[in-house]
């Protein structure tokens, strides 16, 4: 990008909601730690796998043969984009929630014309930053404000422009990571934050054969593991905690009464950590919960968003029903 030509990314960072302090992130992030290994299952926030490591750790699994929701997601987007090109007739901008590495966001703007702007949100700003320049050199007459925020809380969107229709977009499988509840309340929130009216086009994953499941969160290579085990490479600097990540396991499985995969962190010895001035004492074979990744039949997830306030458009199912795309309208 040229330096002697101010881009729209570069005004976006001028005008963008002030971020939080790096000292507040880490308050609230040890808050949480702290919060989370005091349960007795031991748990962790999901939403810390996303510095810059697990955010690049995240988009090499993406491209492993085993995990199949990028690869299907991927596939299916094009024809969506092109069926949404004839939906979309007003000037719009796109809200990406949780956008990360911005590759399925590319699809939608290649084959609709009317996106005028682009609001990616993301916990990892540097990553965030980096991938918004690079997409702006691509597109450069589309006026991107990435945003540095938590966005399973409430965001506000900077510098609203009531001309523009506000599109939710939340690819992927992340809806899974929430409990039940949780997504409703998220999708509650979502609505809010786009206003009434708006749409919501978000990837869901479907119920399938549980070895299927298992492949795809203990692949081969180890990068699932490696991506696990990086939260606590993450907590460890950022609360000064001294985990050591030799003595911990990861451990992936599909719980079918729950339906979900499990990811774990199982220790290998009785051990003690500490984090801001606490200490956990933890068992061998104990585990800490990292995440979930919640599996959706088509009536499930419908009736989960219509309790949070949307009504389903229309919905798309590819890869022999393993992956499901749904547009959601939010109610009046």
């Amino acid at each position: 990008m040229p330096s002697s030509q101010q881009t729209a990314f570069d005004r976006s960072r001028q005008n963008s909601v002030e971020k939080t302090p790096p000292e507040n992130r880490s308050s609230s992030l040890i808050a949480e730690v702290i919060d989370g290994l005091s349960q007795p299952q031991k748990n962790l926030p999901s939403k810390y796998f996303y510095d810059t490591k697990g955010s690049e750790l995240f988009d090499q699994i993406c491209e492993l043969d085993e995990y199949y929701p990028y690869r299907t997601e991927v596939a299916m987007l094009p024809a969506i984009a092109q069926d949404l090109s004839h939906v979309l007739t007003d000037p719009c901008n796109i809200v990406e929630f949780g956008a990360g590495s911005l590759a399925k966001i590319r699809v939608l703007l290649k084959h609709i014309d009317r996106i005028r702007r682009f609001t990616p949100i993301d916990i990892a700003g540097d990553f965030l930053r980096r991938e918004a320049a690079t997409l702006q050199a691509e597109f450069p007459q589309l006026q991107i404000d990435p945003v540095e925020a938590d966005f399973t809380s409430q965001v506000a969107l900077p510098n609203a422009d009531n001309r523009l229709k506000n599109i939710g977009f939340f690819p992927g499988s992340t809806i899974g990571n929430f409990t039940p509840q949780f997504a409703q309340s998220f999708l509650a929130q979502a609505r809010n934050t786009l206003g009434k009216g708006s749409l919501l086009l978000i990837g869901v994953d479907t119920k399938k054969s549980p070895a299927m499941l298992h492949r795809a969160y203990n692949d081969s290579l180890g990068i699932t593991r490696d991506f696990n085990l990086n939260l606590l490479t993450h907590i460890n600097r950022v609360a000064g905690a001294d985990f050591n990540l030799n003595q911990f396991e990861h451990y992936a499985f599909y719980n079918p009464e729950m339906g979900r995969i499990e990811m774990h962190l199982v220790s290998q010895r009785a051990q003690t950590v500490n984090v801001g001035g606490e200490r956990f004492k933890f068992r061998q074979g104990e585990s800490i919960h990292t995440e979930n990744s919640h599996k959706y039949s088509q009536d499930e997830f419908l009736q989960l968003a219509a309790r949070a306030g949307w009504r389903s458009v229309r919905h798309w199912v590819g890869g022999q029903q393993l992956f499901s795309v749904h547009l959601l309208q939010a109610s009046e």
